[in-house]
């Protein structure tokens, strides 16, 4: 197992369907359905904001972050618009604008892990979140934060391991039904002042 930076160059198809297969029952009402899906994230993928597990070359895992005002995924209102039509469209921008996060000053604001489900519970997940704390170490911020929704406990239980502490949940019931959880809990992690330092 390799972890790199960056997404392999011709690998967007399949990191697409790697974070739709994590994430696709969160995103499905605004980007459904998957046959559509899946093209739009791959095609709008930022590819300098991964950092990527490898097994014998092939991708096996993913995390994105945000930097420099850019995420792993992107895709313009524009894109939003010409992918799903003007009037499909308008409605998805309006769910998707639901999922903006901003971060604080300091904050390296990391996306979810996206991890092949035959190598889930096998320390990729944990590779992923250090090599993003690496990241976030040598850009000089002070802290990473993560939003896990309650639906995904295990998720939670590995950024705790992590060290990853929650501070805030905020609890949305009228997103139940339409988007499958109801609240959001927010996590952070200092970032280690010792790798700071040999910089």
């Amino acid at each position: 197992m390799t972890v790199r930076r960056g997404l392999p160059a011709g690998a967007e198809r399949l990191a697409a369907e790697l974070y739709w297969g994590a994430f696709g029952r969160k995103l499905g009402p605004a980007l459904d359905p998957p046959d559509k899906a899946v093209p739009f994230i791959a095609a709008h993928l930022n590819a300098d904001r991964a950092v990527c597990a490898l097994l014998d070359g092939q991708l096996v895992g993913l995390a994105g972050y945000q930097h420099g005002g850019r995420a792993l995924t992107g895709g313009s209102a524009g894109a939003v618009l010409r992918a799903y039509g003007h009037l499909r469209g308008l409605h998805r921008l309006l769910l998707l604008t639901l999922f903006e996060r901003r971060p604080a000053p300091g904050q390296l604001l990391m996306d979810g892990i996206a991890v092949s489900p035959e190598l889930r519970g096998r320390g990729v997940g944990s590779l992923l979140i250090e090599e993003v704390a690496a990241v976030a170490a040598e850009q000089g911020y002070r802290e990473i934060r993560l939003d896990v929704i309650d639906t995904n406990p295990r998720a939670r239980a590995l950024y705790e391991r992590r060290g990853f502490t929650a501070v805030r949940t905020e609890q949305m019931p009228y997103l139940r039904g339409l988007f499958g959880f109801g609240a959001v809990t927010t996590m952070r992690r200092a970032v280690d002042t010792g790798a700071e330092a040999e910089r």
